[in-house]
């Protein structure tokens, strides 16, 4: 099934290039592990999720581009066209001459609507083009203007005109500190929009990512073209083709479908994190060696610790005895935050994957007890290593992690609001207060709902 993305501002566009950069050379690397069929049957499932075929012989993205402003989609068609490997359609994309100005109101209730005709014929056709629609996976932030609000609003009318289909938001979290002066606004009026229309949100913090960038992957100058690199790179280590238990000797060709039945069981419960193990320069990877039993254990630990990298993990951090609501440290028996799970899938990539014990994320005090082990945890295997890494294994996990972030956001914006901060700007536009209210009490129900698990 094919996979339709909509890259919705610069944040999006950006992302969503590297995204197809880094399935692009993940396809074409070389893997002398598997053999010619396997890697065969692999570029088939990825070219039928992610490109359809042109004339040329060149893949074409299964992408829908849309800016306000003309400069990122611009460079962004131009720099997939000279990448030799993909390209885009050149009639799959939408912009204005003008932004949104950080405005969520403005790119919700006035770009979105005046330009809605447009940007859905633009969605109909590439959706067409596949053969069988798996569903719609959008790239946007939640900070700025037109990433956020008209991001939100393209989402609702996805859903609307495609009633059956799955949609993924990929949702990128704002700095905490320095980007806009209104993000919060914008962000609990996008996650509040969002997840009412959306089947689940997959979010990554730019903060963690940065962290990562700078302690794992040694970068002294950070720029937003590393901090996407990144995050391509861990998305396209869950979005490549894998073998689930239920697809057997096949590919999986479901991959939104099969990712919502795994991680979201409850529909109050649609916040999905993702790690990746190991991150580091590809010059050191050479003279690297990693063990299955050690990259599981770090990755659970990093699970239960809700650690986001694999440094600094807090390996104190235990699992509460069955029976228990309070976690504890072992070692000073004092209470410590533990992450608890809904739902995990770990997916890995690489040689000698039937051979790994996951017996650690079948443990039932991982979890919420109202959703058996069984059904709270998958894996998704594949003998075919991705983009140079011998052995990978990432996490996407339905959990606690997002709790404290996503406080903070609400809490920062309900101190601007109570005071009416910035309200004018917002109203100008038709966001009336009463919209606002919504949108606490909505995201106020998603804190409570997981903090409860």
């Amino acid at each position: 099934m094919s996979i339709v993305t909509v890259q919705l501002g610069q944040c999006g566009n950006q992302i969503g290039h590297e995204v197809f950069n880094a399935i692009c050379s993940d396809v074409h690397g070389t893997h002398g592990l598997c053999s010619k069929k396997e890697n065969e049957s692999y570029r088939d499932a990825c070219k039928e999720r992610f490109f359809c075929e042109e004339e040329s012989g060149v893949p074409v993205a299964r992408a829908v581009l849309v800016d306000m402003e003309p400069k990122v989609i611009s460079q962004t068609l131009s720099m997939a066209a000279r990448s030799g490997y993909w390209k885009y359609n050149d009639q799959s994309h939408f912009c204005q001459k003008q932004g949104s100005g950080n405005n969520w109101a403005n790119g919700y209730s006035a770009h979105g609507p005046r330009h809605k005709e447009v940007i859905m014929n633009l969605v109909q056709k590439e959706a067409e083009k596949c053969d069988r629609l798996g569903g719609f996976f959008t790239i946007m932030s939640m900070a700025g203007g037109t990433g956020s609000g008209l991001g939100a609003f393209v989402t609702q009318c996805l859903r609307d005109a495609f009633p059956t289909s799955f949609i993924l938001n990929h949702v990128i979290w704002p700095y905490g500190t320095g980007e806009v002066i209104v993000q919060n606004y914008n962000s609990v009026l996008t996650l509040s929009h969002l997840y009412q229309s959306s089947d689940a949100l997959l979010v990554h913090e730019n903060d963690v990512i940065h962290k990562i960038c700078a302690q794992l992957m040694n970068i002294k100058q950070i720029s937003f073209r590393d901090v996407n690199q990144v995050i391509a790179h861990q998305l396209g280590s869950v979005f490549q083709p894998t073998y689930t238990a239920e697809s057997g000797l096949h590919y999986s060709r479901n991959p939104l479908g099969d990712l919502m039945e795994t991680l979201v069981p409850h529909p109050e419960f649609k916040m999905l994190a993702l790690r990746n193990i190991p991150q580091m320069p590809e010059n050191s990877l050479a003279y690297s060696t990693f063990s299955w039993p050690g990259l599981i254990k770090h990755l659970r630990q990093m699970l239960i610790a809700n650690a986001k990298m694999e440094e600094g993990i807090d390996w104190q951090v235990r699992p509460p005895p069955l029976g228990s609501s309070i976690p504890s440290s072992h070692l000073t028996n004092k209470p410590v935050h533990f992450n608890t799970s809904i739902a995990n899938l770990v997916i890995l990539r690489g040689k000698d994957t039937h051979s790994v014990d996951l017996g650690s994320f079948r443990d039932p005090s991982l979890y919420t007890s109202w959703l058996n082990p069984q059904d709270a945890f998958h894996a998704w295997k594949t003998p075919r290593a991705f983009n140079k890494y011998e052995k990978s294994a990432s996490l996407v996990s339905n959990s606690q992690f997002l709790l404290k972030p996503l406080d903070n956001v609400v809490g920062k914006a309900w101190n601007m609001f109570a005071s009416k901060a910035y309200i004018h700007q917002y109203t100008k536009f038709g966001i009336e207060e009463e919209d606002f209210l919504d949108s606490f009490t909505a995201l106020e129900q998603v804190i409570s709902s997981y903090t409860t698990l």
